[in-house]
């Protein structure tokens, strides 16, 4: 199981779970599965990470850059809410995690935002709280 594993990560997935429904204990590659199953709550963070970044550079893009604000940002920026909510709707151990990671994600998101703008005027420090951020009806 183990050289499948390396060799086909699907067609592994396949046969863990088919084995895991029959009960087939002598069949389960343990080590592997136990990575797989915490590689799944890594991947949400990632997503809320990722998508945590986009919305600060289209919040500071929509504050900075008025004259350029468009139906691109606004649907970026409604996207990313979403997608955050849907994920902590799915996970709510993972309901503080955006307000946790929100230094890292300004960070990011203020290094993208003078990257894609050329502007170097945005702020050091999050100008605004996580309940803000993920307001449907925020928009600074």
């Amino acid at each position: 199981m183990n050289d499948l594993y390396e060799a086909d990560r699907y067609a592994w997935t396949k046969a863990q779970a088919d084995a895991l429904r029959r009960r087939a204990s002598n069949e389960i590659d343990w080590d592997h599965v136990a990575e797989e199953i915490a590689g799944l709550g890594t991947s949400r963070e990632d997503e809320i990470e990722s998508r945590l970044e986009n919305l600060l550079l289209h919040l500071l893009k929509w504050k900075h850059q008025p004259a350029m604000q468009g139906g691109s940002w606004l649907a970026s920026i409604r996207e990313a809410r979403y997608r955050i909510g849907r994920v902590i709707k799915k996970n709510p151990s993972l309901k503080n995690y955006s307000g946790e990671y929100l230094m890292e994600a300004y960070a990011q998101g203020r290094e993208l935002a003078i990257d894609e703008t050329g502007l170097r005027d945005f702020p050091e420090a999050c100008p605004w709280t996580i309940e803000q951020i993920l307001d449907a009806e925020f928009l600074p």
